[in-house]
């Protein structure tokens, strides 16, 4: 039977398909496979690619002797804090350059979109020596409110109230409603999808943060999960690969936790960013 053109396609582009997702996936697969093993079974050669019989063993020590207990909950609050602060600056400054007019509008926010160019590390040397004067280095402070602002959230939140019919502000206004009123009832929940949509991004671009909380905080309660798995493989005897995966595998489970929460929002997000 002689295919067509397009089945041929078809079939070519699923098996591409299959292969990317296989590649992103092994080693995501491969760690939880090996978190479930033994010593012996992970030196085993050639590799075994099943589940093995060290699974509580692993993770009680994983959990233990890296002291993942305060540092999940130290991710998990700061990534919490610093998403939450994100949203509520960018739906203030978006709803701000959209709705109030002010001398040099165009200006600043031209600024702040230059922000979002520069990197990490060329603003981590001005970054910490202003910590240093605040006297927050090891504080929570330190480890959040530098992210507070967004450049990408003022764009997003920007983009979507400027596709708000102009009526209904003016219908708002000729009805009595102040500014904030007219944010908070009217204004933010049409932006429920872009707001979860940016909660998942930056909740997880906080959660894998490591060159800030290395730097910025030096004391052991203030460290952060990434730290953590770091220690677990800096150790004077030989690295005990199956413990490692175990603390990996408990620190992939809160970011999993919000993608599963939010991946629709996401995806409605950016398709309707996609149709504006």
């Amino acid at each position: 039977m002689i295919l067509s053109r397009k089945t041929v396609s078809n079939l070519a582009s699923h098996l591409v398909m299959i292969l990317v997702v296989f590649v992103v996936l092994f080693p995501m697969v491969y760690a939880i496979l090996v978190s479930t093993q033994t010593a012996r079974e992970y030196f085993r050669f050639p590799p075994r690619l099943l589940p093995g019989t060290g699974t509580i063993e692993n993770f009680k020590n994983a959990w233990t002797t890296g002291h993942l207990g305060r540092l999940l909950f130290n991710s998990t609050f700061i990534s919490l804090t610093v998403a939450l602060g994100k949203i509520v600056l960018s739906i203030i400054a978006g709803f701000a350059f959209v709705y109030f007019e002010f001398k040099g509008k165009t200006f600043f926010f031209i600024m702040i979109l230059i922000t979002h160019m520069l990197p990490l590390p060329v603003r981590i040397v001005p970054t910490y020596v202003l910590m240093t004067n605040f006297r927050w280095v090891n504080t929570y402070y330190a480890l959040t409110i530098p992210f507070f602002a967004s450049a990408t959230g003022t764009l997003l939140f920007r983009q979507l109230y400027m596709m708000i019919p102009t009526s209904l502000a003016d219908a708002s206004r000729v009805d009595g409603v102040k500014p904030m009123q007219f944010l908070w009832y009217i204004v933010v929940p049409i932006s429920k999808t872009n707001i979860a949509a940016l909660f998942l991004i930056e909740f997880i671009y906080i959660w894998n943060q490591y060159l800030w909380p290395l730097i910025v905080a030096n004391a052991e309660k203030m460290r952060v999960i990434q730290i953590g798995l770091k220690q677990l493989i800096d150790t004077d005897a030989a690295v005990d690969w199956n413990i490692v995966m175990a603390g990996t595998v408990m620190g992939m489970i809160p970011p999993l936790i919000v993608l599963i929460l939010f991946q629709s929002s996401l995806i409605k997000g950016l398709s309707l960013a996609e149709e504006k």
